[in-house]
């Protein structure tokens, strides 16, 4: 007699995993608490993130969009304008850190600075670079969006059941004039470098732990019954300022991040743990859900992770398979990381 005798077929790796046809694979995901169907869900994270909203909606349930658009915009404007990706236009948010950041800002327990950057006859916050595509007339105008979207963070995070957060990266660029940390390397998106000013920072464990940890507690401090289900983004990074080949930094920022959900889901019952990037990069999947440049998740990846997704919400098996009803867009059409492949130098 063993603890081994009493498992369940899911727990072992042949008959749960190498046995099936991979498409078929169920029973992956069993949620640690219930969202009922009128539960408020709020969703932000990196770009593959966005896709989780619209599951949401699709399957019925509550997805909260504290920042809806302003009438008269046609869909793609609200699409050109980054909105309904997420639950407030904050534009995709790849590390805890940002998302602290933003959480500090909005619960007013930090002030935001008031620098807007030049874009020509126009301007872009520094903070959301690609949020309006065609920027800002002044500085004012700016701020006054900005405060509209802190704003759709705070009613959201007091009104959610649960909120959903991918995380995507653990490089980021720490501005140390004023010791804020940006969503992307200025001079790529938006604005100008200056190395005496922006410097890399490779989060560590411990860091996205405390990060992460911190975020979830102010959130918390307006909403005690707040529960956060975290994912990890199975793409892999466009690029790394470390100086590392690719493929191991990647290694590195998935494993840190995919460490501090599994320590937070351990260490908090209304803590939870989807695996969406053990759904497109376990080794039975192959390269099969990710487009040619082995980075991009394809339409069939995003509705296979978004049905694992919603069966697992709903204690079913999923029911279709890729290929039907795909959603139109791939997971990497949205992400501001992607514009580093341009300085690629081939």
């Amino acid at each position: 007699m063993n603890p081994y005798q009493y498992l369940p077929v899911r727990s072992f790796w042949r008959p749960a995993v190498a046995e099936p046809d991979p498409l078929d694979i169920d029973d992956v995901w069993r949620p640690k608490f219930a969202l009922g169907q009128d539960d408020p869900v709020v969703t932000a994270g990196s770009c593959f993130a966005a896709q989780i909203g619209r599951a949401l909606l699709d399957s019925g349930m509550n997805w909260l969009d504290a920042e809806p658009a302003p009438p008269g915009l046609t869909r793609e404007e609200r699409r050109y304008r980054n909105y309904g990706a997420f639950s407030f236009r904050t534009g995709n948010i790849y590390t805890p850190a940002v998302l602290r950041q933003w959480l500090s800002w909005a619960l007013d327990h930090t002030q935001p600075p008031q620098e807007a950057w030049p874009d020509g006859e126009r301007c872009v916050d520094p903070y959301r670079p690609a949020i309006e595509p065609d920027g800002f007339v002044s500085p004012a105008e700016m701020l006054l969006a900005r405060d509209v979207t802190l704003d759709a963070i705070r009613t959201a995070v007091m009104k959610a059941s649960c909120l959903v957060f991918t995380m995507g990266l653990t490089e980021a660029w720490l501005d140390t004039v004023d010791g804020t940390v940006h969503p992307t390397c200025p001079g790529t998106v938006r604005g100008t470098f200056d190395a005496s000013r922006y410097v890399l920072h490779n989060f560590t464990f411990a860091e996205a732990h405390r990060d992460m940890t911190e975020a979830i507690a102010m959130a918390r401090l307006v909403n005690p019954g707040l529960r956060i289900l975290l994912t990890v983004s199975p793409q892999p990074l466009t690029a790394t300022a470390t100086g590392a080949h690719a493929l191991a930094a990647n290694g590195y920022t998935k494993s840190v991040l995919r460490a501090v959900a599994g320590q937070l889901a351990l260490e908090d019952p209304d803590i939870d743990y989807f695996p969406s990037y053990e759904l497109i990069t376990g080794p039975v999947f192959g390269s099969r859900f990710f487009g040619p440049n082995h980075r991009t998740v394809t339409p069939e990846g995003v509705d296979f992770v978004m049905r694992h997704f919603v069966a697992g919400l709903h204690h079913r098996a999923p029911q279709v398979r890729p290929g039907h009803n795909a959603p139109a867009r791939s997971a990497d059409a949205a992400c501001e990381d992607a514009v580093l492949d341009y300085y690629s130098p081939r």
